[in-house]
């Protein structure tokens, strides 16, 4: 008896647990599709064949599922952002790799729409970055400091380098999924990417200028050698 009653609390938990898992399913198809203004709770609840009621006690409302759809995206967008930068054979193809990993995914309807389009509209642009930042400021971070490990950046503010490449990264995903002609978007945003990282690359081997050595006023000679006399022919 004590065990079946033990029991009801983990089958509750895993009937609303999978009650989410089909709701943030049904709704990330479409939300990218149509959009959060023109999904109506009604189309979601329909196509996930629940009630009303079964989804208020999920979720406080449409925003809140959207936020759960949003944090699932993107966590799947990081998953694969991270497999990609693993097949790298060093620190300097990772980053590539997971780059172009993202600006792929920038084409999907779900990336694209509810990540780079809606997201910041729907959440706000502060909770945006919040969530964003969650799952991709550490994965990026870790692939530049690996870099700097390597010798491929030199010393930087490493926290400063991860806001502007996380930055520049989501207005290139923008760039590619409004495109008329997202694969060559694609190539030229690689093209940049190589070129930063061949620029940071020479920043770190390069060596500081040799001041050169001053000649005393009115005379080219170096300091301590008396200009030599000429001969008389």
């Amino acid at each position: 008896m004590a065990e079946a009653e033990s029991r009801k609390p983990r089958r509750k938990a895993e009937q609303s647990r999978e009650t989410q898992e089909r709701l943030i399913r049904v709704a990330t198809e479409l939300f990218a599709a149509k959009g959060y203004a023109a999904t109506a709770t009604e189309d979601l609840v329909a196509r996930a064949g629940m009630t009303r009621g079964a989804l208020y006690h999920q979720y406080a409302d449409k925003r809140d599922l959207f936020r759960a759809v949003f944090e699932s995206v993107e966590q799947q967008l990081g998953l694969r952002m991270a497999q990609a930068a693993a097949a790298a054979t060093d620190a300097a193809e990772q980053f590539r790799l997971g780059t172009r990993a993202f600006l792929e995914a920038a084409l999907e309807p779900a990336v694209r729409r509810i990540v780079l389009l809606e997201g910041p509209t729907v959440l706000g642009r502060e909770e945006w970055r919040r969530i964003d930042s969650q799952y991709a400021f550490s994965l990026v971070r870790a692939v530049w400091e690996a870099n700097m490990a390597a010798g491929n950046v030199p010393p930087l503010p490493l926290d400063a380098l991860t806001e502007l490449m996380l930055g520049a990264l989501n207005a290139a995903g923008l760039a590619v999924a409004a495109a008329a002609n997202p694969r060559t978007a694609i190539t030229e945003f690689t093209t940049i990417i190589d070129a930063v990282q061949r620029g940071f690359w020479l920043a770190a081997h390069s060596r500081p200028p040799s001041t050169p050595r001053r000649s005393l006023p009115g005379t080219s000679t170096p300091r301590g050698r008396a200009p030599e006399k000429r001969r008389s022919r």
